[in-house]
């Protein structure tokens, strides 16, 4: 319900919401796998020739593998409503898709699959007012 003066919230934007929580616990699964994947073996992804960042396989499974903690942990806290897994998983979501963008090289499709879901996950969460009641 919105007060006067205020614009009201759409329905989208809480179902949305709900669904930012859903996709924020898979995102950080399917980082958590990746990175495990490029930890214990790192001639799992390979680098594709000329492009411009050369970046260490390893490493990138440990990016993956604490952004992925850290986004399921967001994940979870969106359902209880609180205002710190709001902006938490804004943060991640961005740092997500910059880390995804980056990673274009070793697995292509699947990283520019990640940044469609971030991006959807940035407007739910951003478009989402306290005021209202998500489930």
């Amino acid at each position: 319900m919105s007060t006067p003066g205020t614009k009201p919230v759409s329905g989208w934007a809480i179902g949305f919401s709900a669904f930012a929580g859903a996709v924020m616990i898979l995102i950080g699964i399917f980082h958590f796998f990746a990175g495990l994947g490029a930890i214990i073996n790192d001639d799992l992804y390979v680098l594709t020739r000329k492009y411009a960042f050369d970046l260490d396989v390893t490493g990138w499974g440990w990016i993956h593998l604490i952004l992925g903690v850290i986004i399921f942990a967001a994940g979870l806290g969106i359902f209880s409503g609180a205002t710190w897994a709001r902006a938490v998983g804004i943060t991640v979501a961005i740092i997500s898709a910059i880390a995804n963008f980056l990673y274009i090289p070793y697995y292509p499709g699947w990283a520019i699959l990640i940044i469609a879901l971030d991006i959807i996950v940035i407007w739910a969460l951003a478009s989402y007012h306290a005021d209202t009641d998500m489930i």
